[in-house]
C-alpha cells in the first residue's frame, strides 16, 4: 500500500511541477462502448431518441490519491421526422491526487442521410464548452510549512475549448473520429501560475480518437460486437481499447476488454523516467443489462497487468442509462453502437 501511495504521489508531483510532463490525460471510461457521446460529438442523436446516461469510475481502488471520475450526459434528436439534427450536453469530473478537472460541453451533430432506407448516416459534430482545473494545496504533504511553492487552499482556473468529430454508421459497422482540447496549445490563454511557477501540467493535451466496431449476426438472438478505440495526444504513448461483446436477445450484453499503451511512434517520452508508466495494461469484464424498455445498467471491472496489479483492488465502473423517449423496442432498427 505504501509503495502504491508513493508511486501515485511522485507521479502527481512530477506532473504538477514540470510542464514538460508527457502523460496522457484523457478519462479512460470503459463504458463508452454503450454510449460514445462523451468521446465523439458527432455521435449525439445516434439513438434517434432522447437518452440520458450517467456513470462513476473508481480506478485502482484502495490506493490513496488514485483517479476518481464521473460523468453525465443527455442527447437526442431535435427534429424527430427528418432526424438531421442531434444535440446533447456532456458533464465530466476527474480527480487524481490533489488535481481535479470539471467540464461541461454542449454538442451538435448534423446527420446526413446516406441511403433511401435510412439505415446509414454520416454525422459531423462539434462541441463547445469549458473545463475548470483545480489544485487543492491543503491535500499536499510537505515538510516545511513555510514552503512558498506549496499553495494554501484551492487554486482554480477555467479554459474554454471545442471538440470536433465525424461518425458514420451502417447496420453492421461504424467508424468515427474525434479531436478534443483543440485550444490546449493556444499561446493566448492565461497561464495557470502559482508563485510565478507554471502549472501547465494540469492541462489536458490535444487528443485524437479513432473508433470502429461491428455487429455480426452469429445466430438468431445472438450478436457479436467487437470494437476498437485508439487514443493519441501526439506527445505520449498511443493507447487503445479492444473490446469483444456478445449480445443475447438484445437485452443482455457481456464481454471482455483489453487496454494497453504502446510505443508506436518514436517520441521523447521514451527517454524519460516516467516512461515506465506507459506500459500500463489491463484486462476487464464488460456487462450491460436492459432491465426494462427504458432502463439500462452497465458494469465493468478491470484488472491491471503491470507492477501496480498487486497494490490495488482493481478498477470498477458503473453506469445507468434511461430512455427519455419511445420504448427501446420500437427502434426502426436495433442500435448496437
Amino acid at each position: 500500500m505504501r509503495i502504491g501511495c508513493r508511486i501515485i504521489l511522485i507521479y502527481i508531483l512530477l506532473i504538477v511541477h514540470f510542464n514538460t510532463s508527457k502523460a496522457q490525460q484523457y478519462i479512460p471510461f470503459a463504458q463508452h462502448v454503450f454510449n460514445a457521446a462523451q468521446i465523439n460529438p458527432a455521435y449525439v442523436g445516434y439513438k434517434e431518441m432522447w437518452f440520458a446516461q450517467m456513470g462513476i469510475r473508481s480506478q485502482w481502488t484502495s490506493i490513496n490519491g488514485a483517479p476518481r471520475s464521473g460523468y453525465a450526459s443527455v442527447d437526442g434528436i431535435l427534429d424527430p421526422i427528418g432526424k438531421r439534427h442531434g444535440a446533447g450536453l456532456q458533464l465530466a469530473y476527474d480527480k487524481i491526487g490533489v488535481q481535479s478537472a470539471t467540464s461541461m460541453f454542449v454538442s451538435y451533430a448534423l446527420r446526413l442521410q446516406i441511403d433511401d432506407d435510412d439505415t446509414q448516416r454520416l454525422s459531423l459534430g462539434i462541441a463547445g464548452g469549458a473545463t475548470q482545473y483545480s489544485l487543492n494545496g491543503n491535500d499536499l504533504v510537505y515538510i516545511d510549512e513555510n514552503d512558498p511553492y506549496i499553495p494554501r487552499g484551492m487554486i482554480t482556473t477555467w479554459r474554454p475549448d471545442i471538440r470536433l468529430g465525424a461518425f458514420y454508421y451502417h447496420p453492421k459497422f461504424y467508424i468515427g473520429f474525434a479531436a478534443h482540447d483543440l485550444f490546449s496549445r493556444s499561446d493566448s490563454r492565461e497561464d495557470f501560475v502559482y508563485n510565478q511557477n507554471s502549472l501547465e501540467g494540469l492541462y489536458r493535451n490535444t487528443h485524437a480518437y479513432i473508433m470502429t466496431g461491428a455487429a455480426l449476426n452469429v445466430s438468431e438472438g445472438l450478436i457479436f460486437r467487437p470494437s476498437i478505440l485508439i487514443k493519441d495526444d501526439l506527445i505520449g504513448p498511443t493507447a487503445f481499447d479492444i473490446n469483444g461483446m456478445v449480445i443475447f436477445d438484445e437485452k443482455f450484453w457481456i464481454g471482455a476488454a483489453y487496454r494497453s499503451r504502446s510505443r508506436i511512434f518514436d517520441r521523447e517520452y521514451d527517454d524519460l523516467p516516467l516512461s515506465k508508466f506507459t506500459s500500463y495494461k489491463s484486462i476487464g469484464l464488460l456487462t450491460q443489462l436492459y432491465t426494462s424498455s427504458k432502463l439500462r445498467i452497465g458494469y465493468s471491472f478491470e484488472h491491471s497487468l503491470n507492477k501496480i496489479a498487486g497494490m490495488n483492488n482493481g478498477t470498477h465502473e458503473i453506469s445507468l442509462g434511461v430512455s427519455l423517449g419511445k420504448s427501446m423496442n420500437r427502434f426502426p432498427m436495433p442500435k448496437y453502437f
